[in-house]
C-alpha cells in the first residue's frame, strides 16, 4: 500500500487525540463490539470504524489511514499528529551512515540473485485465495511464509526464524541473522493483501508479494553464504498492514519497550511493476540521513532513481519512524506510474515484472552488505 492519501493533512496538537481517548469512556465497550479507533490525517481526531469498513470505505478506496487503537505511547502519537518529536530527533541524529565502500564484497553475492526462487514463492503466495489478516487465508498464508523462510534459511543454522503473535490470528515473521553487535539493520515487507473488501479475491501479487520475495531472495544467498554479519540483520514480513500498520505498529512497539539499539529500517512496499525501470525512493516518514545513504546506495549499484511522496501513514516504515527508528522506504514506482491493480482482484501474478524484482532484491543485498558498516 502507497497510493496517496485524499484527505488533507495539517499540524494539531497531541492533546486532541489523547482527549479523544480520555473523553470516550466507552472506549473499551466499543472495542469489544469490534470496533477500531483510526485516523486518517494529523488533524484528523479519529474515527470509530469496523474491520470491513476500514477495508470497504478506506483501503479499498485509497484512503490512508493507520490504526491507533493500541496505541497509547504519547510521543508517536505525537508523530501521527504531524509533531516533532525531540527525543527521536536526538537518537536518529546518534546514527552517522559512512560513504558506500563495500561493492567487491557486495557483488559478489549480487552476483548470485536470481528469479527462480521468487517465482516459485510468489505464485505460491497469490494462490491463496487473499491474505487478508483476519481470513483463514491469512493465517495460512503466515503458516506458509514462515516455513518457507525457514527452508530457505535452513543452510546457516545460526540463523533463526519466529513468529511474532498480534491480537490477530495471522503472526508476523522474522528472520534473524545474528551479528557481533546486538544492534540492527532491518529490512522489511508486508505479506497480507487485500481485494476490496474482507472476503474479496485478493491475490496481491506486488502489493505486496513482491516485495517478501525480494527479502526471501537475498535471505536466501545469505544464508547459503553463511554470511556472518558486524550487525545483527533482521527480515521482517509484517501482517495487518493493510488494515492501518497492525504488525509492524506491534513489532515496534515492542523493540521500544525493550530498548532495542535499531541503526535502520528499509521498508519495501512494492517492488513488481516499474515502467520507469529505476527504484523509487519516498521522502514522506523517512530520515535525512538514512534516506540519504539509501540513495547513494542506488546510485553506486544501480544508477538513478526516481522520488515521491506517499502520504499520511503510506506503510509500515511509518511505525519502524513513529517509534523512534532510522526509517526509509523503497518501491518500485512513482505514485502516478504504479500498478492501476492495487488491491483488487486484478493484483495478479501476470502483472509481475521479475526484472524489477530481481532489481529490488540486488538493492536489498547492497543496503544490508553497506549497512553491516554503519
Amino acid at each position: 500500500m502507497h497510493f496517496k492519501s485524499l484527505i488533507a493533512s495539517s499540524l494539531i496538537s497531541l492533546s486532541v487525540v489523547t482527549a479523544a481517548f480520555l473523553a470516550d469512556v466507552d472506549f473499551q465497550a466499543r472495542v469489544k463490539q469490534g470496533y477500531r479507533l483510526i485516523k486518517t490525517s494529523p488533524t484528523d481526531t479519529g474515527a470509530w470504524v469496523t474491520d470491513e469498513e476500514k477495508i470497504s470505505n478506506y483501503t479499498g478506496k485509497c484512503v490512508h489511514f493507520v490504526d491507533i487503537t493500541d496505541i497509547k505511547d504519547p510521543a508517536v502519537l505525537s508523530v501521527f499528529n504531524g509533531e516533532k518529536d525531540n527525543s527521536r530527533v536526538a537518537a536518529i541524529a546518534a546514527v552517522t551512515y559512512p560513504a558506500v565502500s563495500h561493492q567487491s564484497e557486495a557483488n559478489g553475492l549480487i552476483a548470485q540473485l536470481n528469479t527462480s526462487g521468487p517465482q516459485t514463492w510468489l505464485k505460491s503466495l497469490t494462490d491463496f485465495y487473499n491474505r487478508y489478516y483476519k481470513s483463514t487465508y491469512g493465517t495460512q498464508s503466515s503458516t506458509y511464509l514462515f516455513n518457507t523462510v525457514k527452508s530457505i534459511s535452513a543452510a546457516n543454522t545460526r540463523i533463526s526464524v519466529s513468529q511474532f503473535s498480534h491480537s490477530y490470528a495471522q503472526p508476523s515473521v522474522i528472520a534473524r541473522i545474528p551479528g557481533t553487535s546486538p544492534n540492527l539493520i532491518i529490512v522489511s515487507a508486508h505479506f497480507d493483501s487485500t481485494g476490496g473488501s474482507s472476503t474479496a479475491r485478493g491475490p496481491g501479487a506486488v502489493d505486496n508479494a513482491s516485495g517478501c520475495v525480494v527479502l526471501m531472495e537475498t535471505l536466501r544467498v545469505l544464508a547459503n553464504a553463511r554470511y556472518a554479519p558486524r550487525n545483527t540483520m533482521e527480515f521482517h514480513f509484517y501482517s495487518g498492514e493493510e488494515a492501518g500498520l497492525l504488525g509492524s505498529g506491534d513489532i515496534f512497539r515492542n523493540y521500544k519497550a525493550t530498548g532495542k539499539n535499531v541503526l535502520a529500517v528499509v521498508n519495501t512496499d512494492m517492488a513488481g511493476y516499474s515502467p520507469s525501470g529505476k527504484i523509487s525512493s519516498y521522502n514522506d516518514y523517512s530520515d535525512t540521513g538514512l534516506l540519504a545513504y539509501v540513495r547513494r546506495i542506488i546510485t553506486a549499484y544501480l544508477g538513478s532513481y526516481t522520488t515521491d511522496t506517499c502520504g499520511y501513514g503510506c506503510s509500515d516504515h511509518a511505525s519502524a519512524y513513529s517509534n523512534g527508528y532510522p526509517a526509509a522506504y523503497v518501491c518500485d514506482e512513482p505514485d502516478r506510474t504504479s500498478t492501476p491493480y492495487i488491491h483488487s482482484p486484478n493484483d495478479a501474478y501476470s502483472t509481475v515484472s521479475f526484472a524489477t524484482v530481481l532489481r529490488h532484491a540486488k538493492f536489498t543485498m547492497a543496503f544490508l552488505i553497506e549497512a553491516n558498516y554503519v
